[in-house]
């Protein structure tokens, strides 16, 4: 996988997979809207269970970030700025948090103990041009969980941010089994039974999210957000619509119902009828 540099130019831009290029300033502070990788029902790319936050202010650095975190199937939010930034960690459900230091506004070390202040326990790794030890350290006495020099190949970010979702999280096992259905996150590939059950990607998604919240009702603006992202849209029916499809797939050849509509809140997965 090649190096993610921010000093070289891409060769093909919105790919994470390749070389990026240096950028001019970030948006102001004005824009508090989040620049958010988003699907539609149609859409057969990777999407997540996994909410990412991105802080970077080079946007092209930025999107190439999103993008790779996206195909690997995460839900992803970016922001340029360090206030931005830091108010959408402290206010939303992020999974983890991938920040720069070089902000425009504020040193990415000053967000980071911002948030520990606030109480935000959220999983934070940090980006730097500097590799210096010395800059480490104070990163992790800043309140990081791990940090990352520029440039770094983007197996080894994909991987860093993995190794942090483990972290004290007892589902984040290679293999999700609830009742007889088997989710494989490695290889994407999942099982009820024994027998092969064939998802888009959309619907793995939705599938993982699920069986990561086994047993617990979920409203669909908790599925929305963690399914798609911040920006999705609650009034839409596509929930609905992608529930009815995996439940086909999933419940409609099998004795016992996994999903579960609990009317007037959401949905539960659950090898028992609530």
């Amino acid at each position: 996988m090649p190096t993610v540099n921010p000093q070289s130019s891409p060769a093909s831009p919105g790919r994470a997979q390749n070389r990026l290029a240096e950028t001019g300033p970030a948006p102001t502070r004005a824009t508090p809207t989040p620049v958010s990788q988003t699907d539609n029902p149609s859409d057969t790319t990777k999407a997540t269970t996994m909410r990412t936050l991105v802080i970077e202010d080079n946007p092209k650095m930025a999107a190439a970030i999103a993008q790779g975190l996206k195909e690997q199937g995460y839900a992803v939010d970016t922001f340029h700025t360090g206030f931005e930034g830091e108010e959408a960690a402290a206010l939303s459900p992020y999974d983890v948090v991938v920040l720069d230091l070089m902000l425009p506004d504020r040193d990415g070390m000053d967000v980071c103990r911002a948030l520990r202040r606030r109480g935000v326990k959220t999983p934070i790794l940090i980006l730097s041009a500097i590799s210096a030890t010395s800059d480490k350290v104070a990163g992790l006495n800043a309140g990081a969980d791990d940090f990352l020099a520029k440039p770094f190949e983007f197996d080894e970010l994909i991987a860093r941010v993995r190794a942090l979702l483990r972290r004290g999280q007892a589902t984040e096992a290679a293999v999700l089994r609830v009742g007889d259905v088997e989710l494989d996150l490695a290889k994407r590939n999942v099982k009820r039974a024994g027998q092969v059950i064939q998802l888009t990607s959309k619907e793995f998604a939705l599938l993982e999210y699920f069986m990561r919240n086994a047993d617990r009702v979920l409203t669909r603006t908790q599925i929305g957000e963690h399914v798609w992202d911040m920006n999705f849209d609650t009034s839409s029916n596509v929930i609905d619509v992608y529930v009815s499809m995996l439940r086909r797939k999933i419940d409609k050849e099998f004795d016992s119902p996994l999903i579960h509509t609990i009317i007037g809140t959401g949905y539960m997965f659950s090898a028992h009828r609530p």
